[in-house]
């Protein structure tokens, strides 16, 4: 079993979100093997909690504006770890330290990547 096409588009407004927001180590890993329940584990760090809060936030709009709903959410006030459970797809941002403390990527090492597609930046400023 792999992650839904829906789990994939809600992966994408919630890449481009956090993106938007300065979120940065983008990583989707395919958790459907192990974890019956959700299909996608979304991963992003910011740079600061007020980062980390804002990344949430916009993540969690943009979402709720594609037509999910939210499930549950945790950490946001902290600006530490936030999760963010749409069913389909669940978001960590991470503060950098906590990204690094916990390193969700090893525990998940055996689930394939996701691939992210993000717009193109205009370099040119």
């Amino acid at each position: 079993m792999t992650a839904t096409s829906h789990a994939i588009e809600l992966l994408q407004v919630a890449a481009r979100a956090a993106d938007s927001k300065g979120g940065t180590d983008l990583v989707a890993l395919d958790v459907t093997q192990p974890l019956p329940l959700t299909d996608i584990f979304f991963l992003v760090t910011g740079n600061s909690e007020r980062n980390v809060v804002a990344i949430a936030s916009e993540v969690e709009d943009e979402l709720i504006r594609a037509g999910a709903k939210p499930l549950r959410r945790e950490g946001r006030s902290e600006g530490r770890w936030a999760l963010l459970d749409f069913g389909d797809l669940v978001v960590h941002v991470f503060h950098e330290e906590e990204r690094g403390y916990y390193q969700l990527e090893r525990l998940w090492k055996d689930c394939p990547v996701v691939s992210i597609e993000l717009p193109e930046r205009d370099t040119r400023e």
